[in-house]
């Protein structure tokens, strides 16, 4: 373990760091003393504090550590490595949190109370995720489940946090699952601005037969550069050009429209583009459940 973490940069395992003390601050300080409920396997350990006085410290290293040995098996080493961290270190937060108690006055407002959980743990899991781990056994089970029945992560992550929430109601009203849900949706916003840098665009992939006019209206109106592709037909083996063009999501509607009225019959394929760098980009973005840890 101790070679596999000196393989994670510093920064990675400082980014681990602070985004674990973020969502411990959040589950101690404002998710607990304004009963707002979790996702995944944190979400469990809640459940086990509010009914059994169990410290969440302790539980999600025990709910967490069998889930990883199967993960170690079937899925391989540096990620597994870099969530362990992110257990240990979230349960060390947990810990210190419990033994240095502080109130946070809000007045006793349940909407303040799940804005406020929202932007803690969009940040602290925002941090994780952006740097390419997890704080828990969710996202492993998802992988697996993927992997054995090829089910998408998206859907079990979805499934798995839905169940958990569910449970909750073991100890909570509906009320307090409404403003769980309002934290939730929150969080994931603040997750998808971290990971994407708060950097967006829309990639464009054009199929026309119309190429050049297109790319020509798109640098004329929008003063977007373009790129042609070579491209050969897979039945007639005819070869052709297609247009790549990134713009703005503001942009997207003009795009729409200049293809529609030079080749209404496009094929055009669209993705987001997620994060700039340098003068390049990187386009794949990892899908995650609205609540998913």
């Amino acid at each position: 373990m101790i070679s596999s973490l000196k393989q994670i940069k510093a920064l990675n395992l400082l980014a681990y760091t602070v985004g674990c003390a973020f969502y411990a601050l959040s589950l101690i300080y404002v998710n607990i003393p304004n009963r707002l409920a979790e996702g995944g396997v944190t979400g469990v350990t809640l459940i086990f504090r509010a009914l059994f006085s169990i410290d969440p410290a302790i539980t999600n290293i025990l709910f967490n550590l069998p889930i990883l040995v199967i993960g170690y098996l079937k899925l391989g080493k540096r990620q597994i490595i870099s969530t362990l961290y992110c257990i240990l270190m979230l349960s060390f937060w947990l810990w210190l949190f419990q033994r240095y108690p502080i109130t946070i006055n809000l007045n006793h407002d349940p909407l303040i109370s799940a804005l406020l959980a929202g932007l803690l743990i969009g940040v602290g899991l925002g941090l994780v995720f952006r740097f390419g781990s997890t704080t828990g056994g969710s996202d492993v089970i998802a992988r697996i489940i993927e992997q054995k029945f090829g089910v998408t992560m998206g859907k079990s992550l979805f499934a798995i946090d839905a169940i958990v929430l569910a449970m909750s109601l073991v100890y909570l009203d509906l009320t307090q699952m409404m403003y769980t849900l309002i934290m939730s949706f929150v969080s994931a916003n603040v997750i998808n601005f971290i990971q994407d840098g708060g950097y967006s665009a829309r990639e464009f992939l054009i199929f026309s037969k119309y190429p050049t006019e297109i790319a020509e209206r798109i640098m004329s109106e929008l003063e977007r550069g373009s790129t042609y592709i070579d491209i050969e037909g897979g039945y007639k083996k005819t070869a052709a050009k297609a247009v790549y063009v990134v713009v703005d999501p503001s942009e997207v509607r003009q795009v729409k429209e200049i293809i529609n009225e030079i080749d209404s019959k496009a094929f055009v394929s669209i993705r987001v583009v997620t994060e700039q760098v340098g003068e390049g980009f990187t386009f794949l973005r990892k899908k995650r459940s609205i609540f998913g840890r």
